[in-house]
């Protein structure tokens, strides 16, 4: 039966926000603009919002979904005016769509205007995304063991295997990695084995600071309610983090592979060339001995402490491997690393933390949060695997949270640079069961922050007309509004509360589709994604997507001002034409580019993927 067919004219009338005061548009009537939606749908009970984009103010202006046979299912009015976008869409209204729950794809019709398709469907709609998420891992693997899929992908960088330790470059300046000078070799060190794992983004370099969040990301999916296929391609980035820990010198690598050459010319890095991995092992050019024979870099010297935001997260990857394992004795092992890396780290006279070479690539200033995740997760693992060492990890966690509150919080919400929020979750499981006599921190304590995080994204939305609670204008937009849409759901995990559900699912449809631009920011979901992302390897297999990736999105339009610049000589033009099509969307300091060269907008990376998947997996739990 349909959903017309249930409700009065007064309820949907109520239910879709008639505006008081404002008179109610003709059926006919015709707006310019456009309907901006979740291209993936919603689960039943959720929230459902969607978007009018338009020219003039069509408050009241009447809506129906209808379904793919084409019969009305719902109809409603659009909401008031929650602002102007830009001088061209000066009006934004809301559709609410709530009180659609029965199983279906469907489209909007409003003023002459028709909806992308979208789905209403039981909660593990979401698992759909989720794994292609792990596609797109598979695409980022290196080494030996890669997945062919899509591209073909083959064998790449076995020259890793035996690859040359070389003491910290000197950059140019603070705001490039162009390197002076040639690279030392450090002294004493052997050649290490650091083949394998996956490429950071769109390039080919290797981030351990980057692949111990992803991979405590998957872990935590697992554990949270993903497939054994996650646990599956987890494995795959948590062997390459142990080549990247050497226990026995208690030496950590931090990257594989430099971004650029050097002043001088005398050779080339990863950014200089545009090609397939596979071609770097054979390339003989003489300025390429670095893309052939990559040089890999330590954070410290051997035995010495490490910086705590790599010890953290490096240990909380560790540690969510021995609570997901089903092998207890790999699990110890698992345990054991955990317990030696985070021993190691520096906690005193941090001075600048370690990322990445140069440090530009990645500039992380928050460590307590890393120190909080790896306490409690070591603390986790070691409840389930009856080690005493317990309780003093549950102690170091509470210590660094109760620090991390006093130094870090209120600046930003869940994502590579903070991890509180899965790290406050996670303590608070830890606490539960545990004697927490005498600790720094309490259940509340961290429950309140996960709160104030959502109340940061919270403020944001109510002033935004799309009711996002990322910053357009900034880095890393799309994986901040799934951050919130995970951060959400782990608020409610350990409240109870589901007062941010809706605000969760906001953020979600925000990054898939209801947004300004009406693009799905995840490729292969919804029917309009990114097409023409930053990646070598989906640039030359082009015009095949790379399924899954999650990209940027929009950035601040400074960035755009001196144009795109030109292609590599080997890359296929995309798009064909050039031509910018989302232009006239450009609004509030942002601006959005799907063009193979706009790496501020377009390029994909490893920790916006993680996220995303961890998001959407907790999401189909519900």
């Amino acid at each position: 039966m349909r959903v017309l067919a249930l409700a009065s004219t007064a309820l949907l009338t109520a239910l879709a926000g008639v505006v008081p005061g404002i008179p109610a548009a003709a059926a006919g009537t015709r707006v310019t603009g456009f309907i901006r939606v979740d291209q993936l749908g919603f689960a039943p009970a959720e929230s459902k919002h969607a978007y009018l984009l338009s020219t003039t103010a069509a408050g009241n202006l009447p809506f129906t979904v209808v379904d793919g046979r084409g019969r009305t299912v719902l109809t409603g009015s659009a909401g008031g005016d929650r602002g102007p976008w830009n001088t061209r869409y000066p009006h934004v209204h809301l559709l609410d769509l709530s009180a659609l729950e029965r199983p279906g794809g469907y489209r909007i019709k409003a003023g002459g205007l028709t909806s992308p398709e979208f789905q209403v469907a039981p909660a593990r709609l979401f698992a759909g995304p989720a794994a292609k998420a792990l596609t797109f891992f598979q695409s980022q693997r290196d080494g030996a063991d890669v997945v062919p899929g899509a591209f073909g992908r083959r064998p790449s960088h076995r020259n890793d295997r035996a690859a040359t330790v070389y003491e910290w470059p000197t950059f140019a300046g603070d705001d490039t990695d162009v390197i002076k000078g040639e690279l030392t070799p450090a002294g004493g060190q052997k050649k290490v084995d650091v083949e394998g794992g996956w490429f950071d983004a769109g390039d080919y370099l290797k981030f351990t600071h980057i692949l111990a969040y992803v991979d405590t990301l998957m872990w935590a999916a697992r554990r949270d309610g993903g497939g054994p296929e996650v646990a599956a391609e987890a494995r795959h980035g948590l062997r390459w983090l142990d080549k990247m820990w050497d226990e026995q010198t208690r030496t950590l690598y931090i990257q594989v592979g430099i971004g650029a050459g050097n002043e001088e010319g005398t050779f080339v890095g990863d950014h200089d060339v545009w090609r397939l991995p596979e071609a770097d092992d054979h390339d003989t050019g003489a300025d390429r001995r670095h893309i052939r024979h990559r040089p890999v870099f330590r954070a410290a010297p051997p035995g010495q402490p490490i910086s705590p935001n790599l010890t953290g997260r490096t240990a909380a990857a560790f540690a969510l491997a021995a609570q997901v394992e089903p092998d207890r004795a790999k699990a110890r092992r698992w345990l054991d690393r955990a317990a030696t890396v985070y021993a190691q780290a520096r906690t005193t006279n941090v001075g600048r933390l370690v990322t990445s070479l140069p440090f530009a690539f990645y500039p992380e200033s928050n460590w307590r949060d890393d120190m909080e995740l790896g306490g409690a997760e070591l603390a986790l693992a070691a409840r389930r695997l009856g080690d005493p060492r317990a309780g003093a990890w549950l102690a170091q966690a509470a210590h660094w949270a109760g620090q991390y509150l006093t130094h870090e919080a209120g600046g930003d919400t869940l994502n590579l640079y903070d991890v509180s929020a899965l790290a406050h979750r996670d303590l608070v499981l830890a606490l539960r069961g545990a004697d927490a006599r005498g600790l720094a921190v309490g259940e509340q304590n961290l429950i309140a922050d996960l709160k104030a995080q959502l109340e940061i994204g919270a403020a944001r939305a109510g002033s935004d007309p799309f009711q996002a609670g990322a910053e357009y204008a900034q880095f890393d937009a799309v994986p901040h509004a799934f951050g919130l849409a995970a951060t959400a759901r782990l608020y409610r995990s350990v409240s109870g509360d589901p007062g941010y559900d809706g605000f969760g699912t906001r953020q979600r449809g925000w990054a898939l589709g209801a947004n300004p631009w009406g693009v799905s920011f995840m490729v292969g979901v919804g029917e309009n994604y990114e097409k023409c992302p930053h990646h070598q390897i989906a640039n030359l297999g082009f015009p095949k997507p790379l399924t899954g990736a999650v990209v940027n999105g929009p950035n601040s339009e400074d960035l755009f001002a001196d144009g795109l610049g030109g292609h590599f000589e080997e890359m296929n033009h995309c798009p064909p034409d050039g031509v910018d099509r989302y232009a006239e969307f450009t609004g509030r300091g942002a601006r959005y580019v799907d063009d193979v060269r706009s790496w501020q907008a377009s390029e994909p990376a490893d920790d916006f993927a993680a996220i995303a998947l961890y998001a959407l997996t907790l999401m189909s739990r519900d």
